[in-house]
């Protein structure tokens, strides 16, 4: 989709434009400039078209000499990621000398700028408005992201400006993404699986440029092969870093059929890796999680068995995910994980037929029937799968709404015991008969 990023200085409400856009509340509102510190991402359809949104809004912090500094390097970055920027000014403070520094950058750029003058919530102020035509772009959307006024008139103008997809073509070669932090060894991996010095490495973190699409071939079927460091060598804010890090991680799950979440071994699987697993689990793609610089582990007969069992009991739900432990570096085990991955990309496309499942239900409705609601006994009569990659199986009964989320997890885990989806989310639908 194409992505539409919002800027601007602190405290012109930038988040709270997001919230409003997004019909959300991911991004934290506050008065206080700096205080948005996790990735805010999101998705907005208008018009039948729709497009991915990033809220730059806050992100950086520290001392105030370098928070400029933050600032200039933010509105750079959006220049080279979006599509379309929402250059966001506050009426009730006017133009000030940093207004007007990032708008000389934006309007070197070859992006299209909307500029929004925020906070017009009465006449007045939307005729303050016209102070920000000093910025040097043709239109200013006067608005108020508190009460929704004028976002319409915007999000119309957005949809004016995207840029048209490509004519789509059917592909359907498997999207492998390597995702993971900074320095976890992604580009280490993508090397040694293309054979090429396809990407730069350095022991320095974030050195790719960006994401990099590469095709392979492996027992005569193509890959694509998604490299997703995905950070600026030039950026000197480590907020902006992480942030954009984050932002094409994204962007890369989103476009990929299975992700394989590369962490470091020494450091261990980090709160930051399980929301990635869970985004991706969201967005039902395959899942592997590959362990890599294992040859940097001391070890013995039962290292890794502890370890995975360890990841395997933080995973909770996710447990589903197989793992591989690799070493880049001296290649030890990395073919295993791209047979891994392609053994998921199979699972996704797994077909059980119905009589097969409906065979299957009698004996896990045997063993544990569905509990009681409102007095009432659940019946569920039939499963059927009706889609593969992703796989959903639907399942008719008499009290849809009965069937809660305990109940769903058992029959998602009988459905694991006896057809597999290993590494695959299954989306369980309850319909009534």
């Amino acid at each position: 989709m194409p992505l539409v990023a919002i800027v601007g200085r602190p405290n012109v409400g930038k988040s709270t434009i997001f919230n409003r856009l997004t019909e959300e509340r991911r991004s934290i509102v506050h008065d206080e400039p700096g205080v948005t510190r996790d990735r805010i991402y999101g998705e907005v359809v208008w018009g039948g078209r729709a497009f991915s949104i990033v809220d730059t809004g806050g992100f950086v912090s520290g001392s105030e000499d370098r928070f400029e500094a933050a600032i200039r390097e933010q509105v750079h970055l959006a220049i080279d990621e979006a599509d379309l920027i929402l250059f966001v000014n506050d009426v009730t403070v006017g133009v000030t000398d940093l207004d007007l520094e990032m708008a000389n950058t934006l309007r070197r750029s070859d992006r299209p700028v909307l500029v929004v003058a925020n906070k017009a919530d009465n006449e007045e102020r939307r005729w303050a408005a016209n102070d920000l035509y000093q910025l040097g772009f043709d239109d200013i959307f006067p608005v108020s992201a508190i009460n929704g006024m004028g976002t319409g008139d915007l999000l119309d103008e957005v949809i004016k400006n995207l840029p048209e997809g490509p004519p789509e073509m059917e592909d359907n070669r498997p999207r492998f993404a390597i995702i993971g932090r900074p320095n976890v060894g992604k580009s280490s991996l993508t090397n040694v699986l293309l054979g090429v010095e396809r990407s730069i490495v350095t022991e320095i973190s974030g050195t790719t440029r960006d994401s990099i699409d590469a095709v392979m071939k492996v027992d005569g079927q193509e890959i694509v092969l998604v490299d997703t460091a995905g950070l600026r060598k030039r950026a000197k804010v480590r907020e902006n870093v992480e942030f954009y890090s984050a932002l094409r991680t994204e962007r890369a799950i989103e476009s990929c059929t299975t992700a394989i979440l590369l962490i470091d071994a020494v450091e261990g699987l980090e709160s930051q890796d399980i929301k990635v697993l869970k985004r991706a689990e969201i967005m039902k793609k395959g899942l592997v999680l590959g362990i890599n610089k294992w040859d940097l582990i001391e070890k013995d007969t039962n290292t890794a068995r502890d370890y995975i069992a360890s990841i395997k009991d933080r995973l909770q739900t996710l447990d589903f995910i197989p793992i591989v432990t690799i070493s880049a570096m001296t290649k030890q085990r990395v073919r295993k994980l791209l047979d891994t991955v392609l053994e998921v990309d199979e699972e996704r496309h797994k077909r059980i037929t119905t009589s097969k499942l409906n065979e299957w239900l009698k004996g896990v409705l045997a063993r544990h029937h569905p509990p009681m609601y409102r007095n009432q006994r659940i019946k569920i009569n039939y499963v059927t799968q009706v889609r593969s990659a992703p796989p959903v199986f639907q399942f008719f009964t008499n009290q849809p709404k009965g069937v809660r989320e305990g109940y769903r997890r058992y029959l998602e885990n009988r459905l694991r015991e006896s057809f597999g989806f290993e590494g695959v989310p299954v989306k369980l639908v309850f319909k009534q008969k």
